[in-house]
């Protein structure tokens, strides 16, 4: 749809172009024969100028910066002159004959010199404004864009995106219930204050170089550990999750954990040997 509205809004632009060129047609062709142009020269005239006025156009909508500014000028330049001659056409009717000759453009000798100086000039400033507008849209190269500015703009569009996806929907307002006139107002609570936000939490695996170091322990170390945290345990409290939790180490450790406490605390005690003799010696003593 949008491409269709294009070329129907190019297609308009050129057919309003064409149909104005053809109007002025006859007033530049009688102008440039009144100034002493021959019948081909004349002829050709009303492109010089007006044509210079489609260029100037088209290098407007291609340049940037001061060279698009150039071509503004050239634009308007030309476009008051165009006007002026047409005028003045309209003007004089003598002029409207196309083998009326040499005529005074007006009746005033310095405004009839300065209109033929304007008319004359301007196939020598079509010469020299149209190869600068060319070579400037020929030398013309765009603006790259950067990698910073593609991730600036994924990034707004994604932001963007995520906004609209997650902002809830409105609740409707609560109608508020009538206070007694005798109540005094309650007091209205402060303003919350947004706390900062925060750097943006990754959301994928982070790499082993951005990880913080921490030290390894043996199996001794962890299991020294688990004894002094859970000296005080119950047998029932004595789980893999709950050790865990308690040394701070991997599910698996804590089941290793786990089983190596359970059976130190069912393993039998040790029977201490008692010497016989020793014990009835110091017992004859006594």
């Amino acid at each position: 749809m949008k491409g269709t509205a294009k070329v129907l809004l190019v297609t308009a632009l050129v057919v309003v172009v064409g149909l104005a060129f053809r109007v002025s047609w006859n007033a530049l062709r009688d102008i440039a024969s009144t100034v002493g142009a021959d019948s081909t020269a004349a002829l050709l005239y009303p492109f010089v100028v007006d044509g210079l006025m489609a260029l100037a156009l088209v290098a407007t909508l291609v340049l940037t910066g001061p060279d698009r500014k150039f071509a503004l000028r050239v634009l308007a330049g030309y476009t008051a002159a165009s006007l002026v001659l047409n005028y003045v056409h309209g003007l004089v009717p003598a002029l409207h004959a196309h083998a009326a000759g040499r005529l005074h453009l007006v009746d005033y000798g310095p405004a009839n010199w300065a209109l033929v100086l304007l008319a004359t000039s301007l196939p020598v400033g079509s010469i020299f404004f149209g190869s600068d507008l060319v070579a400037k849209v020929l030398h013309h190269r765009p603006a790259p864009v950067t990698n910073e500015d593609q991730i600036i703009s994924s990034t707004v569009n994604r932001l963007g995106s995520d906004l609209r996806e997650s902002a809830p929907p409105t609740a409707p307002r609560p109608v508020d219930s009538p206070v007694p006139k005798s109540a005094d107002p309650a007091p209205l609570p402060a303003p919350a204050v947004a706390a900062p936000s925060g750097p943006r939490r990754p959301t994928g695996p982070v790499p082993k170089v951005a990880r913080t170091p921490r030290p390894t322990r043996t199996p001794d170390q962890l299991l020294t550990e688990a004894r002094q945290a859970t000296a005080d345990w119950s047998d029932d409290a004595l789980t893999g999750e709950a050790i865990r939790r308690a040394v701070h180490t991997s599910s698996a450790n804590g089941r290793t954990l786990r089983d190596a406490l359970r059976a130190e605390r069912t393993a039998p005690t040790p029977l201490h040997l008692v010497d016989t003799d020793q014990h009835a010696d110091s017992a004859a003593a006594r």
